[in-house]
């Protein structure tokens, strides 16, 4: 038996809203390790919005989402996964309590997150009931379980205080990167144990990185091309191996689980940030947050709400 992990961000770009990063964790027969996970779950899963027949979308969550159709694909395919693993949110706070708790105590300090509990989801229907027990079934018959879904929510406040310390953003999302590396480590040590993570900017040497986010675990490089980084990772608790792939979103399923699951959360939140301001004035336009259109939004907020007080460091990040 094996166990891959998948890990992947939504909302690197940005100037508004959280950077969320998550990872899935599958267990699976070995000779299923580098399957297509699409094929084998063809019954219960699909990669393409058209033609899902009452099936889950997984796929890239820049494919899964955009202005037109909003928010239900992911969502859809969140909770979903989420009632497989027996949890069931049914407002934000508990879908954050779930995906990332450590977040949960710093969004109280937001204007427009106090009332996450009262920020409701939608209700499980028939459909997703029918798309939840078709994936039980198609996970059971190949002989593969998924075990958990986690994030690392890094709220604005948040980020701008861990980019000042550093002083690069990317070391930051390595950060957080690493310690879901390090949970999954953590819950599955001694077991074949594989990461696989989107490519983070156009890197393709990670050695140092990895070993001074592991300094206790000697390491191999097992390749280093432009298409895909490989490492092992040793301590006398196990081992594991870690892949860094170019496109790894749209390659494997479970980076794109992960990546859907980081999407969701994070729109989820700017939704709230819309939400609070739209409360004040109509002629506030929503923003997604990212960097022309966030700017856009800051400059309407202070022509529109001038009396409205709100922290800069709570809404607007660092670069």
């Amino acid at each position: 038996m094996a166990f891959l992990v998948g890990i992947d961000e939504a909302g690197f770009g940005p100037i508004l809203g959280p950077l969320v990063v998550s990872s899935s964790v599958f267990s699976l027969p070995d000779n299923l390790l580098t399957a297509d996970f699409w094929q084998i779950l063809r019954r219960s899963v699909a990669k393409k919005r058209k033609q899902l027949s009452g099936r889950l979308l997984i796929t890239d969550s820049k494919k899964a989402y955009n202005k037109t159709i909003g928010i239900k694909h992911l969502e859809r395919t969140v909770l979903t996964v989420l009632r497989y693993l027996c949890k069931q949110p049914t407002n934000l706070s508990e879908l954050v309590l779930t995906l990332c708790p450590d977040c949960l105590g710093r969004l109280k300090d937001y204007p427009w997150y106090k009332d996450v509990e009262n920020y409701p989801l939608s209700e499980e229907t028939g459909d997703r009931k029918i798309a939840l027990s078709m994936l039980a079934d198609d996970l059971a018959s190949n002989g593969i379980q998924l075990k958990e879904l986690c994030s690392c929510c890094l709220d604005v406040a948040y980020y701008n205080k861990m980019v000042t310390s550093v002083k690069n953003k990317a070391s930051v999302l390595f950060t957080k990167t690493s310690r879901l590396i390090q949970m999954a480590f953590d819950n599955y040590a001694g077991e074949d144990l594989h990461m696989i993570i989107d490519r983070q900017g156009g890197r393709t040497h990670y050695r140092k990185n990895l070993q001074m986010m592991f300094p206790d675990m000697n390491l191999r490089i097992i390749l280093e091309s432009p298409e895909l980084s490989s490492y092992e990772l040793k301590t006398a608790r196990g081992s594991m191996r870690v892949h860094f792939v170019v496109g790894a979103d749209e390659k494997y399923l479970p980076v794109s689980l992960a990546s859907m699951v980081s999407k969701y959360l994070r729109e989820v939140l700017i939704g709230c940030i819309n939400r609070y301001f739209a409360g004040f004035s109509p002629d506030i336009k929503p923003t997604a947050g990212y960097w022309e259109d966030g700017l856009r939004f800051v400059e309407d907020l202070k022509a529109n709400l001038p009396h409205i007080r709100f922290s800069q460091d709570q809404l607007v990040r660092c670069r």
